[in-house]
């Protein structure tokens, strides 16, 4: 809790003026008259200190300023936040990508992320297989963090710090790329599917007739008995009929 004025216990304060400037040690009731004659407030902002330090400033925009720096200060938080991520010797390619993927998250976000790897009963006699996972590891995580220090053995376990790089060196987040993406492609018109085709193409999806075709069977697609054997016979020049002594 702040104090202010009266408020105060000390019997002499260092007084700090409105410009920031020590104006010098003095007993408290002469520090208030100081500040009562400027028309401001006398606040402890170091009460721990011998003798406290006060500050000549008006408490309401003390106050102002104090939640603007501790705003300030939240959003830069969750960067002194550490993550961990436990990995095992004889882990799965799906579980590694999963909690590879959870790791560039938080990296992304500015958080620190802590990995262990923990050996199991006979795992100890092959440690290189943890360091193996630990390396690969490193390797994959490379474009967003890098580790504080060498991964080293500690008890049954391996253990590395990785901290994010910096925004401007640091790759983008590709899981939010990728949703980003899949929006627009969710949005997209669909096009045609299949081998392309030269030419207009029908309803159905097969290419048009041509001006041949379309001529040589205008006569049985008008008609509608496409199937029917009369629908091949040429009106125009009929066959020649047989004689009488022929047909005999």
């Amino acid at each position: 809790m702040v104090r202010v004025n009266g408020k105060i216990r000390a019997r002499e304060v260092r007084v700090i003026g409105p410009d920031s400037q020590q104006m010098g040690i003095f007993p408290l009731a002469d520090a208030i008259n100081m500040a009562r004659s400027r028309g401001v407030d006398l606040v402890e902002i170091a009460p721990n200190a011998t003798p406290p330090v006060c500050r000549l400033v008006d408490f309401g925009k003390y106050r102002y300023e104090q939640a603007k720096k501790d705003k300030e200060a939240r959003k830069h938080q969750h960067a002194n936040k550490v993550k961990e991520i436990q990995l095992s010797p004889g882990i799965d390619p799906h579980d590694f990508g999963v909690k590879l993927n959870h790791a560039i998250d938080f990296l992304c976000e500015d958080m620190k992320v802590k990995v262990t790897l923990r050996f199991r009963g006979r795992e100890m006699a092959h440690k290189e297989f943890g360091f193996q996972q630990v390396e690969k590891f490193t390797r994959e995580i490379a474009p967003y963090g890098h580790p504080d220090a060498p991964a080293k053995l500690v008890g049954k376990g391996i253990t590395v710090m990785f901290s994010p790089l910096p925004r401007n060196k640091r790759a983008k987040n590709p899981h939010a790329e990728g949703t980003a993406e899949g929006e627009l492609n969710d949005h997209a018109p669909e096009g045609p599917r299949g081998a392309e085709h030269h030419g207009p193409m029908k309803p159905s999806g097969k290419p048009a007739p041509s001006d041949s075709d379309g001529d040589a069977n205008s006569n049985a697609h008008g008609s509608g008995f496409s199937n029917s054997p009369f629908s091949k016979i040429n009106l125009n020049n009929p066959p020649p009929p047989e004689s009488a002594a022929g047909g005999q």
